[in-house]
């Protein structure tokens, strides 16, 4: 099942690609201050797979906080935050925003609040190695 996005002024483009239909998708958010800033609804599938395109690569801002282990993917023209990707594993694997996908309506899972501050750095990495998708950034 494919969904497409992207940010408000368009410069940003995902594809996402899931095993299962939207509103079996849990969605999720954390309480770390980016999140209570932006309240993103994020998802992601280990059996999907996450592609990301610009563009204008110049307007997209990679927004690194915390572990600085992530990018956070937000545009620089219009302010909406995309995905955030990892490279720490071979593999590059990603979250996305599921407020910038076209049919946002449709995953209606409750928001479950997550706390990962207090996260050891390994324990980080086997979450994302485990939940998050694999990502494709095409630049």
């Amino acid at each position: 099942m494919d969904h497409s996005g992207g940010c408000h002024c368009g410069n940003i483009h995902v594809l996402l690609r899931l095993s299962k239909p939207p509103e079996n998708n849990p969605v999720r958010t954390c309480t770390c201050s980016f999140c209570r800033s932006h309240n993103p609804g994020m998802i992601s599938d280990p059996s999907g797979l996450l592609e990301v395109s610009a563009d204008n690569w110049s307007l997209v801002e990679l927004y690194r906080f915390g572990t600085r282990t992530a990018d956070f993917l937000i545009c620089r023209r219009c302010g909406v935050f995309i995905a955030a990707i990892s490279d720490l594993e071979t593999t590059p694997c990603g979250v996305v925003n599921v407020n910038c996908l076209e049919d946002r309506s449709r995953f209606i899972a409750p928001v479950t609040m997550h706390e990962f501050q207090s996260e050891t750095l390994g324990a980080r990495i086997a979450r994302r190695a485990a939940n998050w998708m694999p990502a494709v950034v095409r630049r």
